[in-house]
């Protein structure tokens, strides 16, 4: 019987795992990919974490993981197929195993929708990133694309139009889907180019992304547009399909929990991307695991 079980080992469930050992808790960590870290192994740079500026992510997730094992921290490689609630105690069950448990932690975070196109994962961190909050400022006066037509896309064009010499918007309708007020910010900046009625079929660069081929809806015509970096903002999915019917979520599928973690089943705690939240980044998800740990141990001292 542990204390507490932590699914997923980013960042949020790296940070739990280390205020849950130095908490005392009989914790374990079920990974599902073999490697902790999450999305920012894929982030080529890191550049706004307080103290650390500019720390590659494969280097930052391989730091984490390496304080979480200094804990002597245990960890396994399964996939959770669900949880199961009982009167006593949780049981996450795995395709492996039975895990039985007093409480459960789910850190399992968000994956980002991709264009599923050649070049996107192999210039991942090399000029296409998910997070213009994050990337943004690599690309100060230089020429970028958003691609997508949403809250987020727009966002993230007007975001990066406050640095980027150009910015062209990727849409393959002929009208945008975001609020009106934001579509109303984005007219209005100068340096911005919608591109109406179109699809990106590939990313091109050696070791960096140099340009997009775009490809019109219409009458099909393909274009080639030199761009220094690429951002894709079509959508996230959170990761919490394996808990569906037993929490409460939103209605695109993040677990209702506060910043204390604690969701809609007693003993049963949410952190980082996958949570209901404004802000989804490494130090949010980080304080997000400190905060979960500090609910448990309330909950378990209650029981």
């Amino acid at each position: 019987m542990y204390d507490l079980i932590i699914i997923g080992s980013g960042p949020a469930g790296l940070s739990a795992t280390v205020y849950g050992k130095r908490a005392g808790l009989n914790l374990l960590v079920i990974e599902q990919s073999g490697m902790s870290g999450g999305q920012v192994l894929t982030t080529y740079e890191v550049d706004n974490y307080l103290g650390l500026p500019g720390i590659n992510g494969f280097d930052m997730g391989m730091q984490f993981r390496a304080h979480a094992d200094k804990m002597q921290a245990a960890f396994c490689e399964e996939s959770v197929i669900r949880i199961e609630d009982g009167e006593e105690a949780k049981t996450v069950v795995t395709d492996k195993n039975r895990y039985e448990t007093k409480t459960v932690l789910i850190a399992t975070g968000a994956s980002h929708a991709k264009l599923r196109v050649p070049g996107e994962e192999e210039l991942t961190g090399m000029g296409v990133s998910y997070c213009a909050t994050c990337d943004g400022a690599f690309f100060r006066n230089r020429t970028v694309a958003v691609v997508g037509g949403g809250d987020v896309a727009v966002e993230d064009a007007i975001f990066l139009a406050r640095g980027c010499e150009k910015v062209y918007l990727v849409h393959r309708r002929g009208e945008l889907r975001a609020a009106k007020i934001l579509q109303e910010n984005l007219r209005e900046l100068p340096n911005v180019e919608i591109l109406w009625n179109q699809v990106v079929t590939s990313i091109e660069g050696d070791g960096q992304t140099e340009k997009m081929i775009v490809r019109s809806t219409k009458d099909e015509k393909e274009k080639e547009i030199a761009i220094d970096g690429i951002f894709i903002a079509v959508g996230i999915h959170p990761n919490s399909a394996f808990v569906e019917g037993l929490l409460d979520m939103d209605d695109n599928g993040y677990i209702k929990a506060g910043e204390d973690g604690r969701t809609s089943v007693a003993g049963i705690f949410a952190a980082g991307d996958v949570r209901t939240k404004r802000l989804r980044q490494i130090i949010t998800a980080v304080s997000d695991g400190a905060n979960a740990v500090t609910s448990v141990q309330d909950y378990l001292l209650s029981q």
